[in-house]
């Protein structure tokens, strides 16, 4: 059976969350990553801000970490665990879903999608932020025929039958409370280092995260350190035209 795109009916569904979260949703229009940090202060964790798109699967979900900025930070890989933790729930069997650092979600070595994090401006790194914001994107169709040079892919054109914006929302919220656990019992460095399993790996490059959250990657030509802050505020995976990850 072909893979079809979200149906009107999928995003009225409301999603069913574990106990603790709450819901934020808005139109199509709205951009909840945005949403999500203007919220923030107010809103408490476990707050989720949906867009309800029919292209992008697109949501944010507030946080309130224990640790300093410079640990707290690490939150982002347990969130991208769980981000690729519910894509893996439905996807076909044997393909794989990886990252590309730090931000990426490749499935099937194509983009389709990422996530971002935010932390109150001016919070030291030293400093327990009153909040952090991850904001995730999937992308639900390409809504175009696959062209010569895209790299991108849609989860319609890769065989997620039956599967909507509902379904990854209700899933993220599962894996994310589960990671948090983890996080609680093993620490932060735990959750890079499962991250790390899923990381597009380069041949001969030996990968390790930081306490800090940025990346270590050594060869025999030496050690390269890439800091967390700058990538993170590069977002390379959007295309912030379209307001989707790349094609």
């Amino acid at each position: 059976m072909a893979a079809t795109a979200q149906r009107p009916d999928d995003l009225r569904r409301e999603p069913v969350l574990p106990p603790g979260f709450s819901l934020v949703t808005q139109r199509e229009s709205g951009d909840a990553f945005a949403r999500a940090c203007k919220i923030a202060p107010e809103a408490g964790a476990a707050t989720i801000v949906w867009t309800r798109r029919f292209d992008i699967i697109e949501f944010a979900v507030v946080l309130e970490p224990e640790n300093p900025l410079c640990e707290a930070r690490l939150a982002h890989y347990l969130a991208m665990n769980a981000l690729a933790d519910a894509l893996a729930v439905y996807s076909p069997p044997e393909r794989p879903i990886l990252f590309r650092w730090p931000d990426a979600l490749v499935y099937d070595l194509g983009l389709i999608g990422g996530g971002r994090l935010a932390w109150p401006e001016g919070c030291g790194e030293n400093e327990v932020p009153d909040w952090l914001v991850f904001g995730a994107m999937l992308r639900a169709t390409t809504m175009t025929p696959f062209a010569l040079g895209q790299s991108g892919v849609g989860m319609a054109e890769e065989g997620f039958e039956e599967v909507d914006a509902v379904d990854l929302l209700e899933a993220f919220a599962r894996h994310l409370m589960l990671g948090v656990t983890h996080w609680q019992s093993d620490g932060p460095k735990a959750a890079a280092r499962r991250w790390l399993d899923r990381l597009d790996k380069v041949v001969g490059t030996r990968h390790g995260i930081e306490s800090n959250g940025d990346l270590v990657a050594t060869t025999q030509a030496g050690t390269e350190r890439r800091s967390l802050v700058e990538a993170l505020a590069r977002v390379d995976w959007l295309d912030r035209e379209n307001g989707g990850p790349k094609l």
